[in-house]
């Protein structure tokens, strides 16, 4: 809106020309009302930014004791161990989580706006929504942490480090005469990947040497083994792979070494999360440990420190990582940041 506000049930009613009470029922889901009249208050409340928010319901109603969580999807260890986080310290404080994923959804706009007038806050991970939308809702006064997101004026942000341990693992390699690392993943897919190829990219530009560019694939099960594939079709071999999440790195290593490629003798192959099957896989992953579970424990406290009025001012967050060695990248021990 023009006076920099958010808007209101009655800026809603007056832009759609209806009365309240029909917006409100629109609103509400109560109460019969036409179709126009539906279309008419959905448009008007888009136009406005308008969010059902907890401080336009009864004042008998202070808070919702709940937390909104948005996730572009539920695939992989990844998000598992988020939750798990997330919903151990907001069970301890007595606030309940809801969760929506936005993969699949035709409308995760109108969803989150939804979700707003449901919960007393949201944490965002990733790229589960468009930067627009975060910024309607801060407009709008909702409570927002972002996770794994650049930071967002007025809102918090809770991330790990990984530009710097990226450039550490990919200096490693290059000092023990690794040549022809190929980074696998998408750098726009997410802030976290560009940070680990910017890592990558750091560490051929501190030796003098050309930045590869990288392999630009979904950071899936699937992906890995397809790289692979192509590598044994091809005889293309690179000297390493330098894998933005261990699902590549994992579906990768396996499928080389059922083609006949020694890992780590012919090809180092490198990962990012430390997931569990990491450590059994043979030979043991070369990887960098984010605490997810930590990370999700830090986001719903921001988020609780703000909806409860404890801290008003936004605060950025980064969480240290860790480098883990294993065989298959040829050394042994650990690294620690």
């Amino acid at each position: 809106m023009a006076t920099g506000k958010p808007a209101t049930i009655y800026d809603v009613a007056a832009r759609a020309n209806l009365s309240i009470a029909t917006v409100s029922r629109v609103l509400q889901g109560t109460g019969p009302v036409s179709e126009k009249a539906r279309v008419k208050v959905g448009q008007a409340a888009a136009e406005l930014n308008y969010v059902p928010l907890r401080a336009a319901r009864s004042l008998a109603v202070q808070r919702h004791e709940a937390h909104g969580l948005v996730l572009p999807d539920l695939s992989g260890p990844f998000y598992g161990d988020l939750l798990m986080g997330y919903e151990r310290w907001a069970g301890e404080h007595g606030q309940s989580v809801v969760l929506t994923v936005t993969q699949g959804n035709a409308d995760p706009r109108r969803s989150v706006r939804d979700l707003a007038g449901r919960v007393d806050g949201i944490v965002v991970h990733g790229n589960a929504l468009d930067l627009p939308t975060i910024q309607e809702l801060r407009k709008a006064g909702v409570a927002l942490v972002l996770v794994a997101h650049p930071p967002v004026t007025g809102c918090d942000s809770v991330r790990t480090e990984s530009a710097s341990s990226s450039e550490r693992l990919t200096t490693r390699l290059l000092d023990t005469g690794r040549k022809n690392l190929v980074f696998v993943g998408d750098p726009i897919s997410s802030y976290d990947v560009s940070e680990r190829y910017a890592g990558f990219a750091k560490a051929h530009e501190s030796r003098g040497s050309a930045v590869p560019e990288p392999l630009c694939v979904p950071l899936t099960e699937e992906s890995g083994k397809r790289v692979a594939k192509e590598i044994l079709a091809t005889g293309n071999r690179p000297g390493g792979l330098v894998c933005a999440n261990d699902e590549l790195a994992l579906a990768a290593l396996t499928t080389l070494r059922a083609g006949g490629i020694a890992v780590p003798e012919d090809v180092v192959v490198t990962g990012w999360d430390d997931v569990m099957a990491a450590r059994y896989v043979s030979p043991g992953l070369t990887t960098v440990r984010q605490p997810m579970a930590e990370l999700g424990q830090l986001a719903a406290q921001r988020l609780h420190e703000r909806v409860t009025g404890e801290r008003t001012r936004a605060r950025n967050d980064v969480l240290a990582t860790e480098i883990v060695l294993r065989d298959s990248c040829g050394t042994s021990g650990a690294m620690q940041q």
